[in-house]
């Protein structure tokens, strides 16, 4: 296992930082529509509280920058490298788009479409960081599972309201 240099902090703050970045595209199309458009949709009565989202997809963007570091750190010249690269970045892009399509475009169907492909392309994320770093594949858990939740509920979404 490699020890963590001070010189790669920068690296570390790049990676955060990225995801932070998309994430936070993702929030421009959600916040005004947290207490306008999504309030009056039907929801089940699990659906975790507005005021834990955030705090949860934050630590999530934490865990998530810190496994593209992981990766990131074995060097960009190596193939196997380069493409879990592409394939974060697609996961990313995708998560993005949800927001923008959900949200932005009130279309349920849509974003249950896309969080199912968002679902999918965690999965592959995690199974090719995993080869990679073991680490770096097992911190995109949390992610996995909270999409799953998320899938979950955009399901519930589409059915209640038609």
């Amino acid at each position: 296992m490699n020890s963590f240099s001070i010189r790669e902090i920068p690296r570390l703050v790049i990676s955060i930082l990225i995801v932070f970045l998309a994430g936070s595209v993702g929030t421009l199309y959600t916040l005004k529509e947290i207490t306008t458009w999504y309030v009056y949709l039907a929801k089940p009565g699990w659906t975790p509280p507005n005021w834990v989202v955030g705090p949860i997809w934050s630590t999530l963007y934490i865990l998530i920058g810190t496994s593209l570091f992981l990766i990131w750190r074995k060097g960009l010249g190596r193939k196997d490298v380069q493409i879990a690269i592409v394939v974060f970045a697609v996961q990313l892009a995708i998560n993005v788009v949800w927001s923008v399509v959900f949200f932005g475009g009130h279309n349920i169907f849509g974003g249950l479409v896309l969080v199912l492909l968002l679902w999918i392309a965690i999965l592959i994320n995690i199974l090719v960081f995993y080869r990679i770093s073991k680490p770096a594949g097992i911190l995109l858990i949390p992610y996995l599972i909270w999409v799953s939740i998320a899938s979950y509920l955009q399901y519930n979404l589409f059915i209640l309201n038609p």
